[in-house]
């Protein structure tokens, strides 16, 4: 190679794929460095640390407001968003949407019963909108088993439809019990890990969660 062919390699430009992943690595760095700089402030271990940065909560103003207008648990709307999208917003095969999956069917009765005349289903791309209407819906199924959580959580995953033959199989909701009476394997994890991530964030984020 000549070393004017060599000068004009070493100096060429890097390409907007290289600018961009030196761009992700510098806010993955940020990240950890703001993680353990807030776990020297508060004096959390390693393993909190780690903690907090596998259970993201964001939009808990909203997480909030709703919480309080509909008389429910804020880590139990945190923890179905968790579970339904890890807080990121996105479409599902079955057309769930938003952050709390809320299907095209779901969101249109909700907005029938709850008087949004005007909602349309690109509404639920709208954090405020979309956590309205699962906390709307959350509400509903608690009402539905007389605050019963399990129930709720169970039907927010499998339908109504589903969980009301369960417990009449289970011989009423005294009677029932997720590991004996759910047959479905995908709602039996989905009621472990949002009980699971409820605790969790009544644990660590009390204080942004107004508990």
């Amino acid at each position: 190679m000549s070393s004017h062919a060599a000068r004009r390699r070493i100096t060429r430009r890097p390409t907007r794929a290289r600018i961009r992943r030196r761009r992700l690595a510098a806010v993955a760095v940020a990240v950890v460095v703001g993680a353990l700089c807030a776990a020297i402030v508060t004096g959390l271990g390693p393993e909190a640390v780690r903690e907090l940065a596998a259970l993201p909560l964001r939009h808990d103003d909203i997480i909030r407001q709703q919480a309080a207008d509909k008389d429910l648990d804020p880590a139990l709307i945190a923890a179905v968003i968790y579970e339904e999208s890890r807080f990121r917003d996105q479409t599902s095969h079955a057309g769930a949407r938003g952050l709390m999956q809320i299907t095209p069917e779901t969101a249109d009765a909700i907005a029938k019963h709850s008087g949004g005349t005007r909602f349309q289903q690109e509404d639920l791309a709208d954090p405020q909108i979309n956590i309205s209407y699962g906390a709307y819906y959350l509400r509903l199924l608690l009402d539905h088993y007389g605050g019963n959580e399990t129930l709720a959580i169970a039907a927010y995953n499998a339908g109504m439809g589903n969980v009301d033959r369960w417990v009449n199989e289970a011989g009423g909701a005294d009677e029932f019990k997720s590991a004996e009476h759910i047959p479905f394997p995908e709602t039996r994890a989905y009621v472990e890990n949002v009980t699971d991530r409820r605790d969790d964030y009544r644990k660590n984020y009390a204080d942004d969660l107004g508990l």
